[in-house]
């Protein structure tokens, strides 16, 4: 890849401006072992991942970001608080041509600190101060929100589990909950397969279908089958439980008036009340830091499609056309840091800014 001097210098200053704001400079190798970190990014940058064998080290991946060898790094004895930034390239597979590359730069700052709060309006007005004036639309959003509201459901733990494992595929999450609900119809396939299932020994259909193919153990089909029959008997989720899902998941407002609406239908979904006070505790520390929150836009879906790790707060600024890709994003990642950390665990919060991006708009103000 080929940085260009502009693109180079955009990113010594914003290196230098994390620096400046008390962030200690990290590197992370650009081989990283596959096996730890893939598991831990999600369905979208596994695809995306160049893995390549190591005679010697095993599976290893081209770094695709830094948050997770930098949280690794941090768990293995890092002080607390602790603000790291750095500066280098991150590498991702497209499934086309057009202007995301496969290879870029990226600028980064993680900050480990126990005020959740202070730390994440922190994060978010920093990047704010570094972008100004480059005419980038902020969005916000909070996973927290959704995963509360999950757990919240009057329902079975494996369904609730299903819902909180597909958050970050809005599609296939929608189908599960349509069907949760009883608001999507059977497939006739998935019908007559109950019905085989009920009507017979699931013991004698495993003998009848012969000798296992694939990786699956018999004990693991026989789990799966128990499991379908289990939820075929489960009763839907009562409409009034799952209306206020659906509305929550299509909530989209500026955050003061975002507030209120949860406000609203906090009383009828009380799991989500920690969550909606965590998130009024933001706001008021973003407007410290001079963020004006009654225009700052919100949606409550914002991050399902990026990474997996995050699982509170997140946010991106993008140029002002409707499909700009983003110039800087991040969020908050409480839950990476315990399982990396070995039964130790911090919260957590950073986020990336792309230079080549920034040298592209004043380039292109110029």
């Amino acid at each position: 890849m080929t940085i260009t001097p502009e693109t180079r210098a955009e990113a010594e200053r914003l290196f230098a401006a994390l620096r400046a704001a008390g962030a200690v400079p990290v590197e992370a190798d650009v081989l990283q072992p596959a096996e730890t970190l893939l598991d831990l990014y999600g369905e979208d940058i596994r695809a995306r991942a160049y893995v390549t064998q190591d005679p010697l080290r095993g599976e290893m991946v081209l770094r695709p970001d830094f948050t997770v060898p930098v949280v690794q790094a941090h768990m293995q004895g890092g002080a607390e608080p602790a603000r790291y930034c750095y500066m280098g390239e991150v590498f991702r597979k497209q499934d086309h041509l057009g202007p995301r590359a496969n290879e870029y730069l990226q600028v980064g700052f993680e900050v480990f600190d126990r005020d959740a709060i202070a730390a994440d309006a922190e994060v978010f007005a920093l990047f704010s101060r570094l972008l100004q004036g480059l005419g980038l639309r902020p969005l916000t959003g909070d996973i927290g929100i959704l995963l509360a509201a999950i757990e919240g459901l009057t329902t079975n733990p494996r369904r609730k589990a299903a819902l909180r494992r597909h958050v970050w595929r809005p599609r296939r999450f929608r189908a599960l909950l349509d069907r949760f609900a009883g608001r999507a119809a059977m497939p006739p396939e998935r019908a007559a397969l109950l019905e085989r299932l009920k009507s017979n020994d699931i013991a004698g259909l495993l003998e009848e279908a012969g000798p296992p193919i694939g990786l699956r153990s018999a004990d693991e089909v026989a789990e799966r089958a128990q499991a379908l029959l289990e939820d075929a008997d489960t009763p839907p989720i009562a409409a009034p439980e799952a209306a206020l899902l659906y509305d929550l998941i299509g909530l989209a407002a500026p955050a003061e008036a975002a507030l209120l609406h949860m406000r609203g239908i906090q009383p009828l979904m009380p799991a989500i009340a920690g969550a909606v006070d965590r998130f009024a505790a933001r706001l008021e520390a973003l407007r410290r830091h001079g963020i004006d929150t009654a225009t700052l836009p919100f949606e409550a879906s914002h991050g399902r499609t990026t990474l997996e790790y995050y699982d509170g707060f997140v946010f991106s600024f993008h140029g002002m056309a409707e499909d700009a890709p983003p110039v800087a994003s991040g969020g908050r990642y409480d839950a990476l840091t315990a399982i990396l950390g070995a039964g130790r665990s911090i919260p957590a919060v950073g986020g990336i800014i792309r230079p080549a991006r920034v040298a592209a708009l004043k380039g292109a103000e110029a």
